[in-house]
């Protein structure tokens, strides 16, 4: 869980456009106050912050890349038209990696729909994916991650996308030609 606090709290910072006090910080990532406090001083040593205001983002956003290098949990389907699958579910998801940088940058061939779930919501993924497709490695992966992955998700033409700086952190993990579509998008931000 260590990790995750890290996580929450940069995506909080990375994501907010003012300067947030350390009890909203705290709110927002859904930290103690203490565990707060304590990472925003290592930051601040490192000079990536100052108070709690991001002072060099591309630097904040290497920290979190190095600080996530865990796998997550995944469930792969064949589902023909996943997107309009998407458009038409009521659960909640979040869309990432090669889809949701097509839709933002149009640079990745979009050959998987990566989206991330919340752990509550697998099984009545799992049967409405099983429902529209099969089961086994296909071109959709289901991501069961922490919840607040989801933080500063956006809706575009229908679809939930997740933050621009979770984008970057997951393309850099997947690698290859997805660290080049992160890369520009860090020269974006």
């Amino acid at each position: 869980m260590k990790g995750n606090k890290w996580e929450r709290i940069l995506r909080v910072l990375l994501n907010s456009k003012e300067v947030l006090s350390k009890n909203e910080l705290s709110k927002r990532s859904e930290c103690t106050r203490q565990w707060v406090i304590k990472f925003l001083r290592s930051l601040e040593k490192k000079k990536l912050i100052n108070r709690t205001k991001v002072a060099d983002k591309k630097k904040l956003l290497e920290l979190w890349i190095n600080l996530s290098k865990n796998k997550n949990k995944f469930r792969s389907y064949m589902i023909k038209e996943p997107l309009e699958l998407l458009k038409k579910s009521k659960l909640d998801y979040a869309l990432t990696t090669y889809q949701a940088e097509n839709i933002i940058q149009h640079y990745l061939f979009p050959s998987r729909v990566d989206i991330y779930i919340k752990e509550s919501d697998l099984d009545k993924w799992h049967s409405l994916m099983t429902k529209n497709g099969l089961y086994g490695k296909g071109n959709v992966r289901i991501i069961i991650a922490d919840p607040h992955v989801m933080y500063g998700k956006r809706s575009i033409n229908g679809l939930s996308i997740v933050s621009l700086p979770q984008l970057i952190i997951d393309l850099t993990k997947e690698g290859g030609p997805c660290q080049e579509a992160a890369e520009m998008l860090i020269k974006s931000v």
